[in-house]
């Protein structure tokens, strides 16, 4: 046990499914959980969960003391026992089944699955929830989600920079391995002389829907996979992100042709 707490230099608090869980971030860049707060979620006695860590050798490597602001009933700092993020997994695993009430035991496995991640994009993303309707949505193709993505990227390469400089110290070394950082993630995400736009992919997607809607009319089967199968093999391309820019119009005349095929409408 150390003499004196430590102290933290951010703090968040998440809602995990209805559950309060602290966590604080170090000077070292490590992120630690309060471990009242798991065991109190929990329904499992705290200090009998402290001394399984503290005879736990791997456990015990990430085991502290570190000063946590507490918002109930007052604002003010309390001394808390923490375990380092990463070692929360192999702690909440350790807690038996058996351990816990029927009516926890569902909880239990949710922290065990979901805990360290929530924790984790806590401070990576700012997040303060485990709501799952959200993660849902980024599975969405939108521009919107892609804006999203583009700043996740962002938001992890400049805090693993921000580390970087805190560890070596050279700035005009780290200055440009930041420019060369940046560089490929615009490659990645923002090469527009190489692929469409989102937008523009967008509208790709909405025209091929709407020529396979009219196929599938006809046949009674479903032909989006075939539709896109023939834009694919049309252009040599494994998917539509991957239209060059110069193949948009060309792409967008041949599905306009496809559907007045079909049914003779205007364009799209």
């Amino acid at each position: 046990m150390a003499d004196k707490a430590l102290q933290p230099i951010d703090q968040k608090t998440v809602d995990f499914y209805g559950d309060e869980l602290s966590a604080v971030l170090l000077e070292d860049g490590a992120i630690y959980v309060s471990i009242a707060h798991m065991c109190d979620a929990l329904g499992v006695d705290t200090q009998g969960q402290t001394r399984r860590i503290k005879r736990n050798e791997v456990l015990e490597d990430g085991y502290t003391w570190v000063d946590i602001l507490s918002t109930q009933p007052n604002p003010q700092r309390r001394r808390s026992q923490v375990l380092r993020l990463d070692l929360v997994p192999l702690f909440l695993t350790g807690i038996s089944t058996k351990a816990v009430k029927d009516e926890i035991r569902a909880k239990l496995k949710r922290f065990q699955r979901e805990a360290a991640r929530v924790l984790w994009q806590a401070f990576q993303e700012g997040r303060l929830t485990a709501d799952p309707s959200f993660s849902e949505l980024l599975q969405a193709d939108t521009p919107a989600v892609q804006a999203y993505r583009v700043l996740q990227q962002l938001t992890v390469l400049a805090r693993n920079q921000v580390l970087l400089e805190a560890r070596l110290g050279d700035h005009a070394l780290l200055i440009g391995d930041l420019d060369r950082r940046l560089e490929q993630v615009e490659d990645i995400l923002g090469d527009e002389g190489r692929h469409v736009t989102p937008d523009q992919a967008s509208q790709i997607s909405q025209a091929v829907k709407t020529v396979a809607m009219k196929l599938s009319k006809q046949s009674g089967r479903n032909e989006y996979g075939g539709v896109y199968g023939e834009l694919y093999r049309k252009f040599g391309i494994t998917s539509y992100k991957q239209l060059p820019v110069a193949k948009f119009d060309e792409a967008m005349a041949w599905l306009n042709e496809w559907r007045e095929s079909i049914e003779g409408e205007v364009p799209f």
